[in-house]
């Protein structure tokens, strides 16, 4: 059997002296492995580059078997990790948390929101919160998604500010006042796409999906954030708007 499919090409192990298994973001059949052959060859290495677009085919005897790849590149978005190490980390903490997926099972919104991202890395002033967005749309694939649509107390759909760290769903400013110490911040451009991109925006959104995925997803199965997610908000503290 055999299918051909658009991916995003996540992390490869090496598998003999040559040969390598490699992790693909595909966008109908999910994260799927596949074997390269000679995918350890100079001649391929930079198509099998964490973040490219790739054109992947996949062949095997069986559904349930590894099978084999055969690649072509369509993006070459890794290449820009080279030149910032901010960049490097955010594909790093994509191609890690992407493995709390089911393997083989589709998410195709997920998917478009990743290449989404991955073609926002020439404008620094955006991709940040993009990446904010993308965790929080993995919470919802994952099934633990944030409710910011009204007030948690009072239903109210205006003047929302906080999210509630035990219902995981957003409070008025009034409603929340008495509690704002124990409250998480709502960043305002995960519920109006025309807020302002500050810094310290990036960082609150930051802080409340990782949040949440450390409650609902991670600890509960021994599991942390990924080393390169702290990368990445460090560099983005210290360098917020490097180009």
């Amino acid at each position: 059997m055999d299918w051909s499919d658009e991916g995003i090409f996540l992390s490869g192990k090496p598998l003999g002296e040559a040969n390598l298994i490699a992790e693909v973001l595909t966008l109908e059949h999910g994260r799927h492995l596949g074997l390269v052959r000679g995918g350890q060859s100079r001649r391929i290495r930079p198509t099998l580059q964490p973040g490219n677009l790739v054109r992947v085919t996949w062949r095997a005897r069986l559904a349930e078997h590894l099978g084999g790849y055969t690649v072509e590149l369509m993006e070459a978005h890794g290449a820009r990790a080279l030149d910032d190490p901010r960049v490097l980390a955010a594909i790093g903490t994509i191609a890690e948390l992407v493995k709390l997926l089911p393997e083989r099972d589709p998410h195709p919104e997920l998917y478009a929101t990743t290449l989404h991202v991955l073609r926002s890395f020439a404008e620094p002033d955006i991709w940040p919160a993009l990446m904010v967005y993308w965790e929080f749309q993995l919470l919802q694939e994952l099934g633990f998604g944030l409710e910011l649509t009204s007030c948690a107390a009072t239903g109210a759909t205006e003047d929302l500010l906080y999210v509630s760290p035990k219902s995981a769903r957003a409070v008025s400013r009034e409603a929340g006042a008495p509690y704002a110490d124990k409250m998480l911040s709502l960043p305002q451009f995960l519920i109006d796409s025309s807020a302002p991109l500050a810094p310290s925006d990036i960082a609150a959104g930051f802080a409340l999906t990782g949040y949440f995925l450390e409650r609902d997803v991670l600890t509960p199965h021994g599991l942390k954030l990924p080393d390169a997610r702290g990368r990445l908000l460090d560099l983005l503290q210290r360098e917020p708007h490097a180009a």
